[in-house]
Parts: structure tokens; sequence; C-alpha cells
């Protein structure tokens, strides 16, 4: 599913931080998608707490995953990205570090791309289950270009064992 009626190009999007009011950080982001008249048909997953991967000595993650349909083109939607990221409060940070809000595009509905500064699909999101499980709760069927698989079939196959846990605000 690459296009969608409304002539859009059907996306998914990773969010996630672990700086600051957390869950705020995500209802913020999710908020931006949704006020844009340049986004429609947006649903994002529940939240998701997870362990950081790369540089371990950091707070736990909360984690969502966005799918929305837009008219943007690949480097129209980055800029916006990372607009909304700015807005929010992200610091500029060495990798694997601490954010207060990341927002890393997924999927750009088949497309495949990569340069200097955009790499669709996401060249790391088949290795992460704090990626593909909210990914999967919202587009499970949703196809990975590269691969060949569905989101719901890259789970299967993902060795992470990193911990990723539905997040209740009431624990």
């Amino acid at each position: 599913m690459a296009e969608s009626d409304s002539g859009g190009t059907h996306i998914l999007l990773s969010l996630g931080s672990n700086l600051g009011n957390r869950e705020q950080n995500l209802a913020k982001a999710i908020d931006c998608f949704r006020i844009s008249l340049l986004f429609s048909e947006v649903i994002s997953s529940s939240f998701y707490n997870s362990e950081p991967v790369g540089f371990k000595d950091q707070p736990w993650f909360l984690n969502a995953a966005l799918s929305t349909v837009t008219v943007l083109k690949p480097w129209e939607l980055i800029e916006f990205c990372k607009k909304a990221e700015s807005e929010i409060g992200r610091i500029p940070r060495q990798r694997w570090k601490e954010r207060e809000i990341d927002i890393d595009i997924l999927l750009y509905g088949t497309k495949l791309i990569k340069s200097e500064f955009l790499t669709i699909p996401h060249p790391e999101m088949h290795k992460r289950k704090f990626v593909l499980i909210p990914a999967a709760e919202i587009a499970g069927k949703m196809f990975h270009p590269t691969f060949g698989k569905t989101i719901d079939e890259l789970i299967a196959v993902c060795s992470d064992n990193s911990l990723v846990r539905i997040y209740d605000a009431m624990i």
C-alpha cells in the first residue's frame, strides 16, 4: 500500500524520547502531524518502554510508531520532521545518546532512497524491536521494499533481544 485514495503516499515513522517528559514529547510529535494539513489518516501506536540500544548508560526510551498519508516529497518530509524535533526541544547530541524527541522515517510507500542525508527504508529498522513492535501494531501488513517482507514478517525473524514493553502510565 504505497498510494492512498487521497492521492498522497502512505508513510511510516518511528518516534522516541528518553529525556524530559517522554509522554508529552511523543504526544507533541504526534500532534505536529495531526494538525498539519500536509498529512491525513494519522494513526499512532500505543507507547512502549524500551531499553536503550547502542549506548546503554542512559534512560529508557518511550517509543511509538505513526502511520500517515502525506503529499510531501521525501526531502520535504525529512525537513518537516527535523523542524518538529526542534520545536519540541531536541538538542543535538552524539549518535546513540539521549534525546528529547527523535522522529525517523521508516518507510515512504515502497520508495528506495539512499543519499548522504536520507536513507529510506530506514537502514536499521529490521534489527530493532523497539521500532518493529509499535509499527506492527498499526501497520503490520506494510511492505518493506528492500527485504520483500511485511513488518509482521520482519518481527518474526528479528534477532533483537532488547526489552520492549507496552507502556501503561498508571503503573
